[in-house]
């Protein structure tokens, strides 16, 4: 049932219940005007260029889904930041393109603008705590999205190549194994792994180039966190890595992503049935009595 439906949808419930829980339990440091004016940034935003790009059949469901992610990751102290970087980021989406696809996850370039050119905005990837259970749920709730979304492969992948780094870091430095398990059942870790890397729509379209584009990614995010000690290394690993993925494409090309899934015409389907539809033999065919 859910590859007959949107993942965008699925990713809407799932982040927007994670943006709920972490408002009423973990107590983000973020106001309600801040997401209400993010979300009328990407929305005007993406109502703008479909007008000014004459777009048919496009509809706000990626505006909405770039609202609710900046607003889980993004920090700041004024009430403009967020309408601006969402707006930012929707209209790279339109702008920055190689081909058919948009180079930039429109989540992961809005929180990049923010950190690296808005005064008083900051990455806030640590505000999920290491909570197991927490982290049990992010992994239901994005193995939901990604299965539809058909990037289950990559989530995996880069989880897996990740991990490995994390293991050999640790053993490296004799450290306890419930130091990896913090690690791995970060909140933002796990944020980053099923909602943001899985973009079916800036990821290679081949699933070997899926595989490598997420260990590069990987060992990247590693590198960053713990050899330079940087913050948020996931997200800045994909946001470097993203133009990577065009020549991905093109040395293994594959086929494009569709979010809505093809839909049989009605006369199709009809004139299908009607072919398939058993014909009784004529051994079997009635008769009409003849008249005296």
């Amino acid at each position: 049932m859910l590859r007959n439906v949107d993942a965008r949808w699925l990713q809407i419930g799932a982040v927007g219940g994670l943006l709920l829980f972490g408002g009423l339990v973990r107590d983000f440091a973020l106001r309600w005007e801040q997401s209400a004016l993010c979300f009328a940034g990407a929305l005007l935003a993406q109502w703008a260029w479909i007008r000014i790009l004459g777009l048919k059949n496009v509809g706000y469901l990626s505006a909405i889904v770039t609202g609710i992610g900046l607003s889980v990751l993004v920090r700041a102290d004024s009430l403009w930041v967020h309408p601006l970087v969402a707006a930012l980021a929707i209209s790279a989406k339109f702008t920055v393109r190689i081909g058919n696809k948009h180079i930039f996850n429109p989540a992961n370039l809005g929180v990049v603008i923010a950190v690296l050119f808005l005064p008083g905005a900051w990455l806030s990837p640590g505000q999920w705590g290491s909570d197991v259970m927490a982290g049990l749920w992010f992994i239901a709730l994005g193995i939901t999205v990604t299965v539809s979304a058909k990037r289950f492969d990559i989530a995996w992948a880069f989880l897996a190549c990740y991990g490995l780094l994390l293991v050999g870091r640790l053993l490296w430095l004799d450290q306890r194994w419930a130091v990896l398990l913090n690690q791995l059942s970060s909140g933002g870790l796990l944020l980053f792994t099923f909602f943001m890397i899985t973009d079916p729509m800036t990821t290679p379209n081949d699933r070997r180039m899926r595989w490598l584009y997420a260990a590069l990614v990987a060992v990247l995010a590693f590198v960053w966190q713990f050899v330079w000690y940087r913050n948020g290394g996931p997200v800045w690993a994909l946001f470097l890595l993203s133009p990577l993925v065009p020549l991905l494409d093109r040395l293994r090309p594959g086929a494009r992503h569709q979010w809505r899934p093809p839909t049989e015409p009605a006369a199709a389907r009809v004139a299908s049935a009607i072919t398939e539809s058993p014909c009784a033999p004529s051994s079997v065919m009635p008769t009409v009595p003849s008249t005296p």
